[in-house]
């Protein structure tokens, strides 16, 4: 048995000590340079607030115009050639104009400069020299799943000192990413790398999915190999734990005990990461529960409240429905909102919320029998150590993080030394 073992795990270790190593030292770039997002905060701070005299039609009428049957949300901005509404439903997406309800596709890659334009006017950048790049479905930047509904995409480069590039969704006109230079470097040696990201797999997520979850399975086996072999062969010397190795081996066995819970731990958490459901739940909403928490609303009943007076500074105005109602919600800044049911009159104040009673009763359809609904804490991800003690804590984190990961490097490292001193000697055997 201990023989199959260490043949095992020299030969997975051969194989994926290099593997380890990249994911430890890109784990460290991921930390300090995240993969390129537009952040909710940034989406809401670059719109700008909606003219309400361009206005002309009902959020009833644009939800009719747009042609999807099954719309559950809708929303009015403010783009460079006027305000429109962006009409979701499970599947599609479609703008039309606020003015007439035509259709507002971006089709021109003029009107995609514009956006791109105003865009950078409204964050204080001098976009005169912008020009278009690309207009495509998939770049590094763009593959993954959340912008199936915009592609294909206008790639704008704004020509300032950040080098700086956005993407205009052509479906609704948004600027929906933005990159610069020196997250795009970095994230060639951090994201890319550390997700195995490159657009020509990760365009295909059957396969990249399926890849990814297959090599971080393989290598949880080799460290969880690994442990149980370096425990076994801890020697007691002078009433001292040691090692029965020399040199490069030793350092390993011994390295690779101090980092064992960890490594499993990290390792093990990324492949469960991954898992997307093949051999564990996926906590995913069923059928039936989709349907009605997306239940589609009777849009005929919120036409009132389509044409009643919105706040000036409103940099959107958005429609939804929850628990059979439908509420509007007009944004001025991300803490700072308006929330209406339909024919109810405004809440006071500047933040409206929806209640935990209105809560309680879409939860109490969903899990008929349960006892009532908790709010749980924000994200406790133990592969990213976003536990709530450490965000509270941010410098602590980075110092757990940049440490662990580290120790983890410098394990893999002498797992590199062994596995070609390894393959040398069988080569010259």
């Amino acid at each position: 048995m201990m023989g199959a073992i260490v043949l095992l795990h020299r030969w997975l270790g051969v194989a994926f000590c290099l593997l380890f190593a990249m994911w430890f030292a890109t784990g460290i770039v991921m930390h300090f340079v995240p993969f390129p997002s537009l952040t909710e905060a940034e989406r809401l701070a670059w719109l700008v607030p909606v003219d309400r005299a361009q206005v002309i039609i009902g959020v009833t009428d644009a939800v009719a115009s747009s042609g999807i049957t099954e719309a559950t949300r809708a929303r009015l901005i403010q783009r460079s050639d006027g305000p429109v509404y962006i009409v979701s439903g499970i599947l599609l997406v479609r703008a039309v104009r606020a003015s007439d309800g035509r259709d507002a596709t971006v089709t021109s890659a003029d009107v995609a400069l514009a956006i791109a334009r105003d865009h950078a006017r409204s964050r204080g950048i001098d976009a005169a020299q912008a020009t278009i790049v690309a207009r495509r479905n998939y770049d590094q930047w763009t593959v993954p799943n959340g912008f199936d509904r915009h592609r294909p995409l206008f790639r704008v480069a704004l020509g300032d000192a950040a080098g700086t590039e956005v993407y205009v969704s052509s479906l609704t006109g948004e600027v929906v990413l933005d990159t610069t230079l020196r997250e795009r470097g970095w994230n060639l040696a951090g994201s890319v790398l550390h997700w195995i990201y490159p657009t020509v797999l990760r365009r295909d997520w059957v396969l990249w999915d399926r890849v990814v979850w297959t090599l971080s399975l393989a290598a949880s086996i080799a460290a969880l190999l690994g442990a149980a072999l370096g425990l076994a062969r801890i020697k007691r010397r002078g009433g001292l734990l040691g090692s029965p190795y020399r040199g490069w081996h030793a350092l390993h066995h011994l390295v690779g005990l101090v980092a064992t819970f960890f490594v499993l731990t990290w390792i093990f958490s990324g492949w469960l990461s991954m898992d997307h459901g093949l051999l564990f739940s996926r906590g995913q909403l069923t059928t039936g529960e989709v349907g009605e928490m997306n239940a589609s609303p009777d849009w005929r009943a919120v036409s009132s409240l389509g044409r009643e007076p919105m706040p000036s500074s409103a940099r959107e105005v958005e429609w939804f429905a929850f628990n059979g109602n439908v509420y509007r919600r007009d944004r001025i800044g991300l803490g700072s909102q308006t929330l209406t049911r339909a024919a109810e009159i405004a809440r006071d104040g500047q933040a409206g919320f929806l209640g935990a009673q209105e809560v309680r009763g879409l939860i109490a359809r969903l899990a008929v029998g349960c006892d009532a609904p908790s709010v749980l804490a924000d994200n406790d991800d133990l592969h990213t150590f976003d536990f709530p003690i450490l965000m509270a804590r941010p410098r602590l984190r980075d110092i757990l993080i940049v440490g662990l990961c580290t120790l983890g490097l410098v394990f893999s490292i002498t797992g590199i030394v062994i596995g070609w001193r390894r393959l040398r000697l069988s080569f010259a055997s």
